[in-house]
């Protein structure tokens, strides 16, 4: 089977690519490095075929969508809601242009894989109080970022039911796990906690830490992602989470027994327009028949064993 990632040099893209090519999967990445890594792909970096280059290369993105591949996961995006923000129009070519390019080729190419599969966001949800945030319930995306993933869902999907396409979406919600770079601006929380524990170093909790989330170990995401995009049902979207609302204050508890070591807690005011809760519905995706391997706790563990297998490198 032959599988494009684009963005598959990042956090979530990297776990995916590694998967697959220790499947047996003929993998081929595109990253053009603004945020992805190359050593994040060091241990099958005989195994699948690189090209650094930018997804809004149309012609580029033709030439390699070209050979035709079995399953094709669009994870290139800038993933950071403040540089939406700031270069709206910038960042709307990568997040939303790049995908109807790429769908629009397919289209007129005749090109069908077994599936196109696009990975959007919870941030679509915003902050409408309805709990759990259902496939269907309202959305509200209140940044540019949160607006072109919305609207690129909406057209994968779309191209799907006009042009007969095998298309879908998925709704990543807290995502944590190796590869994560804790240094970015648009690092997920539990990763800027994991740097603070290896190095003693002070967290800075803003608010008093009872705001939930719905986190989800990167292992499980990549799964579900394989899984779906395997599947025969097309032209849907999917939460992907665990379904359980857990307090921050809680997971770092958590954490804290899987690494045997204590956080030094900072305590701050809360910060304007942070979502105070936030849950998944995953009943469409567990009756598909997902079953996550890792959960919530498992996952923290090895995580933890991984960075300590890096820290000691």
């Amino acid at each position: 089977m032959k599988a494009l990632v684009t963005g598959g040099a990042g956090f979530i893209g990297s776990n995916l690519v590694i998967s697959l090519a220790n499947k047996g999967y003929d993998v081929t990445v595109v990253d053009d490095l603004s945020m992805g890594l190359t050593k994040n792909l060091e241990s099958v970096k005989d195994k699948v075929k690189f090209y650094k280059h930018d997804v809004c290369d149309h012609q580029f993105m033709h030439r390699v969508l070209d050979q035709d591949f079995d399953y094709i996961y669009y994870l290139a995006a800038v993933a950071s809601v403040a540089d939406s923000v700031e270069r709206p129009m910038e960042t709307h070519k990568v997040n939303h242009e790049s995908v109807v390019d790429t769908l629009e080729y397919l289209r007129i190419a005749n090109l069908h894989p077994k599936k196109f599969l696009f990975t959007s966001s919870a941030a679509v949800y915003g902050n409408y109080p309805e709990l759990p945030k259902k496939e269907d319930s309202r959305v509200q995306p209140l940044t540019p970022y949160a607006v072109d993933k919305y609207a690129s869902e909406r057209m994968t999907i779309d191209y799907g039911t006009l042009y007969g396409l095998n298309t879908v979406a998925v709704r990543f919600f807290n995502v944590f796990g190796p590869r994560q770079n804790p240094n970015s601006p648009y690092s997920g929380v539990l990763s800027i906690v994991t740097k603070c524990l290896v190095n003693d170093e002070e967290f800075t909790l803003f608010g008093d830490g009872k705001q939930t989330r719905d986190f989800i170990y990167v292992k499980d995401i990549v799964n579900a992602l394989i899984f779906i995009s395997e599947s025969e049902k097309s032209n849907e979207v999917y939460n992907v989470g665990y379904g359980q609302q857990n307090a921050l204050i809680d997971v770092i508890k958590m954490y804290e027994k899987a690494s045997g070591k204590r956080l030094k807690l900072n305590y701050a005011d809360a910060r304007q327009g942070d979502i105070a809760e936030s849950l998944a519905d995953v009943t469409r995706l567990t009756q598909l028949g997902f079953k996550p391997k890792w959960g919530l706790e498992k996952g923290l563990a090895e995580y933890w064993d991984y960075t300590m297998e890096e820290y000691n490198e």
